[in-house]
């Protein structure tokens, strides 16, 4: 998981399906923005976006904020220069199979223009019902293959879902496996390119101390929760009929729960990681439906105009681990929109107390200000024993500067998937397990609104003792 030098990156086309649409203009735009800063692409790097609209790349980023995390919003002209000339729009339809060989031809002649053969990386930035027209589209058009003149990779990023259960998610992986291998397939969780996601793995690894008690021996609970104090917004149509469970928990909950649970590898490689995490989600048991909550905000079904919704907006699970590491350790999984605080994302480790005593909690922050909070207990000051919590924090921010280089999670994304390292994206196996766990819960809920709590907008929740 060590960087790689920026000079290691090879020269690529970036293909944005949906370059026009909401993910691309707020995340990947001004990721690729501040990667063309920080000088991190390859020179010959070319963003090539696909979009049914007739309109050029000024047209386009003559009204996306490209500079949002920038100090003062402020733009560096030579990035701004390199991001314009380096970006050309296509006119395409990803529904009709006859553009596709006009992509083909188009790739084919961005290479020729730079002299170079170069990696094609797919971006599907596109609704989930035009991901498998897309990608049968792509693989009988050739476009699965790499450039006809060289050894470049074509690599495929996708956007979650992955399926909406077991089943569709089988058949989802089926369809892309029939048109792309295996390596070449990047499913993209943002949460792992967090880098407090990232750095749990190494924290456990290069502190002994902390090693030694990673088990039920030392561990009384673990609770991974991701509050949000927005509602749904915009996103209406990608929402009603997902929920929660399979929005946030069975991808980057399933996902960071198998990060803080997996055996550590002799060595943090992609493949001893994928390996490990495997095992482990493998030893996850099936969901309890009977030891799950579900709720709805209050203003959700006249948001949606459906007043039938039975989608969920909050989650609370309860899982369990059968392994010698982990038996009997109670691991809770909590998401919600619409509730109390702001968006607040964190992983916690509650350690055994002896006696009456108060325990010791170790807590992995994502969101918000990345870091690693420890509460301990220490003595007044004084002539009595009294007992006082007392706090140590790490925090990136303080650590290493607001203006350290500290990349996004999209553009950390986009850099592992140029040079094809998968370390922090799912695998097929994993996404499998992921809904192997969570089929019961999905099974029980499947058309009905049974056990539904609502519960108010900026509220705690349908469970106050869980979002704290």
């Amino acid at each position: 998981m060590s960087e790689t030098p920026a000079t290691s990156l090879e020269p690529t086309i970036i293909v944005i399906f949906g370059i026009t649409g909401d993910l691309s203009q707020r995340y990947l735009l001004p990721s690729l923005y501040h990667l063309f800063q920080e000088k991190i692409l390859d020179g010959n790097t070319q963003i090539l976006g696909l979009t049914r609209q007739d309109m050029t790349a000024n047209d386009l980023y003559d009204k996306v904020e490209l500079c949002i995390n920038e100090v003062d919003n402020l733009c560096d002209p030579v990035a701004l220069k390199a991001i314009r000339t380096q970006t050309e729009l296509l006119q395409f339809d990803p529904e009709k199979p006859e553009d596709y060989p006009k992509l083909l031809e188009k790739l084919n002649a961005i290479e020729a223009e730079h002299g170079v053969c170069m990696n094609r990386l797919y971006y599907l930035s596109i609704p989930p019902k035009l991901f498998e027209t897309t990608v049968s589209n792509l693989a009988t058009a050739g476009l699965n293959q790499s450039c006809p003149h060289g050894v470049a990779k074509t690599r495929l990023l996708v956007e979650k879902p992955f399926g909406h259960d077991l089943a569709s998610a089988q058949q989802l992986i089926d369809h892309t496996n029939a048109a792309f291998q295996e390596e070449q397939v990047f499913r993209i969780d943002h949460y792992l390119a967090k880098e407090t996601i990232q750095n749990i793995l190494v924290f456990r690894a290069h502190n002994p101390m902390i090693a030694d008690i990673w088990s039920r021996q030392y561990i009384n609970s673990i609770d991974i929760l991701v509050s949000e104090k927005i509602g749904i917004e915009n996103r209406v149509s990608f929402y009603e009929g997902l929920g929660a469970l399979r929005d946030f928990v069975q991808s980057h909950m399933m996902q960071m729960l198998g990060i803080v649970t997996m055996e550590l590898p002799h060595e943090l490689t992609s493949d001893t990681i994928h390996a490990a995490k495997q095992t482990l989600l493998d030893a996850v048991q099936p969901a309890d439906p009977a030891q799950t909550v579900r709720g709805q905000y209050d203003t959700y079904k006249e948001e949606v105009s459906n007043p039938d919704s039975t989608t969920e907006t909050f989650v609370s699970l309860h899982l369990s681990i059968d392994n010698d590491r982990w038996r009997d350790v109670p691991i809770t999984l909590t998401t919600g929109k619409a509730l109390l605080d702001a968006r607040r994302s964190e992983i916690t480790v509650t350690f055994h107390s002896p006696e009456d005593k108060v325990a010791n909690a170790l807590t992995f922050r994502v969101q918000p200000n990345e870091g690693i909070h420890f509460d301990l207990q220490v003595k007044k000051p004084g002539y009595d024993e009294q007992l006082e919590k007392a706090m140590l924090d790490f925090s990136y921010q303080e650590a290493f500067g607001v203006n350290s280089n500290h990349p996004s999670a999209y553009e950390r994304v986009l850099v592992d998937a140029i040079k094809g390292d998968r370390t922090l994206f799912a695998t097929s196996a994993e996404v499998l397990a992921s809904w192997r766990i969570l089929e019961p819960i999905i099974q029980a809920w499947q058309g009905n609104a049974d056990g539904m709590q609502t519960y108010a907008t900026g509220s705690d929740g349908p469970l106050p003792n869980l979002v704290q």
